[in-house]
């Protein structure tokens, strides 16, 4: 077994490249329309920053970034807190 640094593959670099664009560029509020838009024009751009990458691994990164950007629980909506501890409160209260 060697003794080797591991190296991300372009695969790698590109998804966490992805996610840095996601954060910084305050996507996660924009509207459906224009989140889709940004994201097939990002997606561009990583291919263009790793040409060695395939449509079917561009078509993923796509995926993996349109599912980070709607998420099946929202990214630390205060709603959602508020109404966690709504519940937990009226538990409480119950007991």
């Amino acid at each position: 077994m060697g003794k080797g640094k591991y190296e991300p593959t372009d695969l790698e670099r590109a998804r966490d490249e992805l996610f840095s664009h996601i954060r910084r560029c305050g996507v996660l509020e924009a509207e459906d329309g224009q989140r889709e838009e940004w994201m097939q024009d990002t997606v561009e751009f990583l291919a263009e920053r790793y040409p060695n990458l395939s449509r079917q691994e561009l078509g993923e990164l796509k995926k993996i970034g349109d599912r980070y950007c709607r998420p099946a629980i929202p990214h630390g909506e205060a709603d959602a807190r508020d109404a966690w501890e709504e519940v937990e409160t009226d538990e409480v209260t119950a007991a």
